[in-house]
């Protein structure tokens, strides 16, 4: 094992036990989602087992609108993880997100790294997004890029820009210039839908101006808001490089989940917008489809379940579900497009 291979092994283990053993949750910054509430309806209409959650996201078809968000790849512990995740969402028919697949682009370290991203076989009719950092790729490696997304299956790819999660990392991919014109041209040449997220800090109105061709169009074909209120990846960094926080307010720096949703919808009325960033209930769930987005993601919470088993997963994940589905019933919703119309009302 080279040193680049240990180092960035042993930082992807790290992750992980901060994120099982740390509180590594926002501490003043919330999600926003708490100011908004479901109005609750008495004389419902509704059958409860008869609650339509399906959805279709990217050309697939989800039993539910959830996805499983990214989280690990690249460690030993890391393959056992994405397999229970992956199983789960075979199961419920839900959508999954590898976590980073950058180790697969190094030639010599690529083919021991795939099989901590290999879930195809217990996975099979899943959406799958593989996943690659913004500040990690270049022009010149679109073509391995395809090649990693070939070798796992993946129907999409995820690029994650995280510039605050790698200021705060020891050696952290830092030099973000040029990036987006390397997004311009990887969503031109690579020949799979890709979707862009944050990690945790927010996708707002700023990041989408960016974003934007001259013409207005967006280049990718999706985007995960991954805003501040649940899991800090600042926090997680500094957990990991010092053992301790010491640039707390950096910590706790971000775009709420609700704000992201918001501005993202109205900056861009028809894209795949996908709500992620503490989620943690079905009814958080259902608010956030209520503000604009087509789909939830949940990561950390599913975490200590996936080292666990895929059964655990599953079991965290129908529970979720049912939330969802009691949700629309006390609203008096059949279905996803029938809660989008009854909406969200603000808290007094």
């Amino acid at each position: 094992m080279t040193a680049d291979r240990a180092e960035l092994t042993t930082r992807k283990r790290r992750h992980i036990d901060v994120c099982l053993h740390d509180d590594v949750g926002y501490q003043g910054t919330t999600t926003g989602l708490e100011r908004y509430t479901l109005p609750y309806n008495a004389l419902t209409q509704t059958n409860l087992d008869d609650i339509d959650l399906s959805t279709e996201f990217l050309g697939v078809r989800l039993r539910a609108p959830v996805l499983l968000g990214a989280m690990t790849g690249g460690a030993q512990l890391s393959g056992t993880i994405n397999r229970h995740l992956a199983a789960a969402a075979q199961k419920l028919g839900l959508g999954m997100m590898l976590g980073s697949q950058r180790i697969m682009l190094e030639s010599a370290l690529g083919e021991r790294a795939a099989p901590s991203f290999t879930v195809r076989d217990v996975a099979p009719d899943v959406l799958l997004f593989g996943n690659i950092g913004l500040s990690q790729f270049t022009k010149d490696t679109i073509g391995d890029i395809a090649q990693a997304l070939d070798r796992v299956g993946a129907n999409a790819l995820a690029v994650h820009t995280n510039p605050l999660q790698e200021a705060m990392q020891d050696n952290g991919d830092t030099d973000f210039a040029g990036s987006l014109d390397r997004l311009h041209d990887l969503t031109d040449k690579l020949g799979y839908p890709v979707l862009l997220k944050e990690v945790g800090h927010g996708i707002g109105a700023t990041a989408i101006a960016e974003l934007l061709r001259p013409t207005g169009a967006a280049p990718v074909a999706a985007i995960d808001v991954a805003g501040a209120g649940g899991t800090s990846w600042s926090r997680v960094e500094q957990f990991v490089r010092y053992g301790e926080l010491r640039y707390p307010d950096l910590a706790d720096w971000g775009i709420p989940t609700a704000q992201a949703v918001r501005e993202v919808r109205a900056a861009l009325p028809d894209i795949p917008l996908v709500a992620s960033g503490g989620i943690r209930t079905g009814t958080d769930a259902v608010k956030a489809l209520c503000l604009g987005a087509d789909v939830v993601a949940v990561a950390r919470p599913l975490l200590s379940a996936a080292v666990e088993s895929a059964s655990a997963v599953t079991d965290f994940l129908q529970g979720f579900i049912d939330e969802m589905r009691i949700c629309l019933h006390g609203c008096g919703a059949q279905d996803l497009g029938a809660i989008r119309q009854i909406g969200v009302s603000t808290v007094p």
